[in-house]
């Protein structure tokens, strides 16, 4: 599929960087009498579905929110059945994604994640580094405030130590400090269920990006809807601050 032009010059082409917080798991198995984990399996496989609709649409970088830090709070039978997702996941995806010419990235704090994870987060982060259709970034253990705050200690250290000055301190200094160094900010933010707040997502890199909130539940979330997402975006008028006319 060839990419899309702009329709005018202050219209959106095709987003290179989509991120999409993936919300409605558990209503979707309580609408059907379903236990939640029923709603986080499927919706494991709507995750193939659009990472396979995202290569080709001429997205370049794919971003999903797929454990928090808060979730933590959640109930410990919930958290070790998505975890069993992941580690299922991970082992079963990364020869399709190698095959497919998908890099894998996992940002977030992997000091809570099993050791195990970690070891196959390592793994296919290594196997897929030159891989270059589609950077598949997973959010996992993430939370947006908590990334600003170590990369602001981080600085902070490296001022202390004498090897950096507070004037080199700039947005790109700082922005190479984030888990995200090297991947471009979301041109667009799809959130489903109906839910519109970002929810701790990628705080300082969606300071322009175009937010599209869906009804859809993330299970039901279909290769169609997120091409109606990019049709969307192609529509809006991306001003970055500057007036228009």
């Amino acid at each position: 599929m060839t990419m899309a032009t702009p329709l005018a010059d202050n219209t959106a082409a095709t987003p290179l960087h989509v991120a999409i917080i993936m919300d409605g798991n558990g209503r979707w198995a309580h609408r059907r009498g379903l236990p939640r984990t029923a709603g986080h399996r499927r919706g494991a496989e709507a995750v193939k579905t659009v990472v396979k609709a995202a290569t080709e649409s001429g997205v370049s970088h794919l971003t999903l929110f797929g454990f928090s830090s808060e979730n933590w709070k959640r109930p410990t039978t919930e958290i070790n059945d998505l975890m069993g997702l992941l580690r299922v996941y991970l082992r079963g995806e990364l020869a399709s994604m190698i095959e497919k010419r998908i890099r894998l990235r996992v940002i977030g704090d992997r000091t809570r994640l099993a050791p195990d994870i970690v070891r196959l987060i390592d793994e296919a982060e290594d196997r897929s580094r030159d891989n270059e259709r589609l950077t598949l970034v997973i959010a996992l253990s993430y939370g947006g405030r908590d990334e600003i705050l170590a990369a602001a200690r981080s600085l902070a250290e490296a001022v202390r130590d004498g090897r950096m000055a507070v004037s080199d301190i700039d947005e790109s200094t700082f922005a190479a400090h984030l888990f995200t160094d090297g991947i471009p900010d979301p041109d667009l933010l799809i959130r489903t269920s109906g839910e519109q707040r970002i929810s701790n997502f990628l705080l300082w890199q969606m300071a322009y990006t175009e937010f599209l909130f869906v009804d859809t539940l993330w299970p039901d979330f279909s290769r169609e809807d997120f091409l109606g997402a990019i049709k969307e975006f192609h529509g809006r008028e991306r001003r970055y601050g500057a007036a228009v006319g």
